[in-house]
């Protein structure tokens, strides 16, 4: 079990993701979130996939891309820290990586496989980690990550992005 990290295991900012992870093992928590989302978006039409609420606002296919780049630069981390790598990694801008990701032009049956794929990596990353080395930190965006802040960062920013669909896209 990964323990719940504490106030200064990460940027203060953060912590509006990690307090969406309840109690109990956040890799349980990993995995339902997955089949929630995949269950939210999986019978939409590639129409309704290309959807924006707003001017400028990503579509759904969009969200769909920023949540997997997220969770893999933020696993990528992870593994950095609990390798103890002492480089401080780089911020991640997500409108620019958003830009760049050309999921508005992947099909939504790919983006959610890729999705899906992306999460069994995760999850196994974690698995893979004894209790020390979730607690072992480093640097990105110059400020300190434990590494198992890290996974309830990512469990909640999926939490929270399912969350903006259903509440602005569908």
């Amino acid at each position: 079990m990964i323990g719940r990290p504490a106030q200064p295991e990460c940027f203060e900012y953060y912590w509006r993701y990690i307090d969406k992870v309840p109690g109990g093992e956040v890799i349980d928590f990993l995995k339902s979130g997955l089949r929630q989302t995949l269950e939210v978006l999986g019978g939409l039409s590639e129409e309704q996939a290309n959807y924006r609420y707003a001017p400028g606002k990503w579509s759904i296919k969009e969200v769909i891309g920023h949540v997997i780049d997220t969770e893999r630069v933020f696993a990528y981390r992870a593994l950095s820290f609990a390798r103890g790598d002492p480089a401080h990694l780089p911020s991640m801008e997500q409108d620019d990586w958003a830009q760049a990701s050309n999921a508005g032009q992947r099909s939504l049956t790919e983006l959610l496989d890729d999705l899906e794929a992306t999460r069994r990596c995760t999850i196994a990353l974690f698995q893979s980690f004894d209790e020390e080395q979730t607690t072992l930190k480093g640097v990105a965006s110059g400020y300190e990550f434990s590494v198992r802040s890290i996974v309830y960062i990512i469990a909640g920013h999926e939490q929270h992005h399912r969350e903006v669909l259903e509440e602005h896209y569908l």
